[in-house]
């Protein structure tokens, strides 16, 4: 196997610092990418090089290709791994907090991918992993601009795919289902924050439940393990002949199959009887 140049973001946790450890381990030259580069120090031992990155931050972006280029004189994988949800009733939702999710989620990939692909289409060659979800074709209540930001993610990895195929440049998408993770307490909490004292409390504190559910009790007994959804980004970023998505993880087969088979409103009613009768 050829040794890679590869720059992963959003690598102080979770997926990407499981992917960043999993790729050098195989001998690749692996730069992963945070705001906190302290919470990738540990990264180090395995021979991955920590760099300072803000998605969301022009100049930030910038410096980080270009130190790389400068260092190694290609990039030949870009894994844009950063992302992070937030949810809450649309009616309620601080459209500040909403932008900044579009900002980081799908403008900070967008971002990243731009600054890449002129030196991926000078060496002919290169490959763009995007890392999105289950969220990205099934709509949740309570989770809209997280869902439009994944539905963005696969809309515009679909489009640069075959605007870049003529140049030697391959784009993957990467589609986990539910990942263990700080991700769901975290978004719980926000849950319930973002619906406290409104009309919408009591439903979404349900929904708030469902998750805790999920990602606290028992939770590999629900959730992908971060290394099994890593190997998954491995092996889109190295694989000769990689697939155009990989799909995993809990509920990603069977949800997708009864969105497609179900109509809207029957569908809708699914989700919000789960939510109910699970998040008592």
């Amino acid at each position: 196997m050829n040794k890679l140049v590869i720059l992963i973001t959003g690598a102080s946790s979770g997926i990407g610092y499981e992917a960043a450890r999993m790729l050098a381990d195989k001998g690749h030259c692996v730069y992963g990418a945070a705001r906190r580069t302290e919470r990738m120090e540990s990264l180090r031992q395995y021979g991955v090089t920590p760099i300072s990155l803000d998605v969301t931050s022009h100049d930030s972006a910038r410096e980080a290709v270009d130190m790389i280029l400068q260092k190694e004189g290609r990039i030949d994988v870009l894994i844009n791994n950063a992302g992070y949800g937030e949810l809450g009733p649309m009616e309620t939702t601080n459209l500040e907090d909403a932008q900044r999710q579009i900002d980081v989620n799908v403008m900070g990939l967008a971002r990243m991918t731009q600054l890449v692909l002129s030196h991926m289409r000078a060496q002919h060659s290169g490959r763009i992993v995007n890392v999105a979800s289950i969220a990205g074709h099934i709509t949740f209540c309570y989770a809209g601009w997280y869902n439009a930001s994944k539905y963005a993610v696969e809309a515009l990895s679909d489009a640069t795919r075959m605007e870049v195929r003529p140049y030697g440049i391959d784009v993957v998408i990467v589609e986990p289902g539910g990942v263990y993770s700080n991700w769901g307490r975290i978004a719980s909490e926000q849950l319930r924050k973002a619906s406290d004292s409104t009309v919408y409390e009591e439903r979404a504190g349900r929904m708030a439940n469902v998750f805790e559910m999920m990602y606290g009790r028992n939770p590999y007994n629900l959730m992908t393990s971060a290394q099994r959804a890593a190997k998954h980004v491995c092996r889109a970023a190295t694989v000769s002949r990689p697939s155009t998505r990989y799909a995993f993880g809990i509920g990603n087969a069977s949800m997708r199959i009864l969105h497609t088979l179900l109509p809207d409103r029957w569908f809708d009613r699914l989700i919000l009887f789960l939510f109910h009768h699970f998040g008592k």
